[in-house]
């Protein structure tokens, strides 16, 4: 049936006024529908979604932590005490040799020579002695008779001291000379590695070479040089005085594997003003050569354990004035705080002072928290189990 052309002005005036109502009915559904979020803070900016975690009070394994420099306990850099050719090594390269092994052989024959000439002067001069000391006992038996005066027998006296001095002399030098000739074996002080040789066979020694022929490091035990801050000293002092050989763990230079365990064998005796930190050594027995002279290592101090106040590390920023926390209080804000870090132990880190036990810390979206900014807290289990 054909529609009446007058009815459709009528239902267009129809939609136009039903129009606004519909859009009325769409605002107030939109305004009415459950909102997703929450509301903003009075600042305009929608809460920070973070997570967090609670500082707990608990037995904390204490340790230390420093970047450490093994450091040979002997390094001895070989040198001659006699000029003179040098006509053998007895040694290869990296070689570990033991205290008193033979290194070098310097030539010996011009020592040789002296030596002989020091016992030839010897034995005359001690000849000449006897011969004068005879004479002495002679005088004394004509001096006896009034054969001889009082000032001859004085006289013979006097040769016989000086000629016993002579004797003296003449047994220091042969000595000397034959200290020279013991010279020109040049063996190792002190048990280690040798390094690379700096002089070839057939080169001329002196003594006054500074390179010298060798280096010598003592690799087994060895030791480690490292340093701790003057805050750490009253907790380290405590455990030194209840353990003096603490346990010393080294690691590589990612903290992936341990290259060594050993203790703690010296303090130092003075904080160095320039560093504010205190030198120790550490020594460990490096049976496996883990441990090679010069390389860095990071070191792990145990103290032993100790109450304190624990949070996970990722809680922990670092600001211009030290460390802080960013800490939520009742009203759901964030609130920066500062904090003294103690010793840590793996992801955990103790808190000296600033934060109680029971506080709520943040560990997860700290990006862009400022002072007093409102948080929606996402989970509290989940930022301790990642702890």
């Amino acid at each position: 049936m054909p529609l009446d052309p007058l009815s459709r002005p009528r239902r267009n005036r129809t939609l136009l006024l039903a129009a606004p109502f519909v859009m009325l009915a769409a605002l107030l559904a939109w305004w009415a529908w459950p909102r997703a979020d929450v509301a903003a803070d009075a600042g305009g900016r929608k809460p920070t979604p973070v997570r967090i975690a609670r500082a707990s009070a608990e037995p904390l394994q204490l340790r230390l932590k420093a970047i450490g420099t093994v450091t040979p306990l002997h390094s001895v850099v070989v040198r001659s005490r006699v000029d003179g050719e040098l006509l053998k090594l007895h040694f290869n390269e990296g070689q570990h040799v033991k205290a008193g092994d033979l290194l070098a052989q310097i030539d010996p024959r011009p020592y040789e020579v002296r030596l002989a000439q020091a016992q030839g002067t010897q034995q005359q001069n001690l000849a000449e002695l006897e011969n004068a000391e005879r004479q002495l006992r002679r005088f004394g038996e004509l001096q006896a008779q009034n054969y001889v005066s009082g000032q001859e027998l004085s006289d013979q006296q006097s040769k016989v001291r000086q000629l016993q001095g002579r004797r003296m002399s003449d047994q220091a030098t042969v000595d000397e000379a034959k200290l020279q000739l013991q010279y020109t074996r040049i063996t190792a002080p002190v048990s280690g590695r040798v390094g690379l040789r700096r002089v070839d066979v057939g080169n001329l020694i002196r003594s006054s070479d500074a390179d010298g022929l060798v280096t010598l490091a003592q690799t087994a035990p060895i030791s480690v040089l490292f340093t701790v801050p003057e805050p750490e000293l009253p907790a380290l002092l405590d455990a030194v005085r209840s353990q003096p050989a603490l346990p010393v763990q080294a690691w590589d230079r990612e903290e992936r594997a341990a290259l060594g365990s050993g203790e703690l064998s010296s303090v130092d005796n003075v904080i160095d003003t320039a560093t504010g930190t205190l030198k120790l050594r550490a020594q460990f027995a490096n049976a496996d050569d883990a441990l090679f002279p010069n390389q860095f290592v990071n070191i792990r101090l145990q103290l032993g354990a100790q109450d304190a106040v624990v949070i996970p590390d990722a809680a922990v920023q670092f600001g211009s004035k030290g460390n802080y926390v960013h800490v939520i209080d009742k009203d759901d804000k964030a609130q920066r705080r500062d904090v003294v870090l103690g010793p840590a132990d793996g992801t955990r880190v103790s808190v000296r002072s600033g934060l109680k036990a029971g506080e709520k810390v943040v560990v997860e979206g700290i990006d862009g928290l400022e002072d007093g900014s409102a948080v929606r807290i996402i989970s509290e289990d989940a930022a301790q189990a990642g702890a």
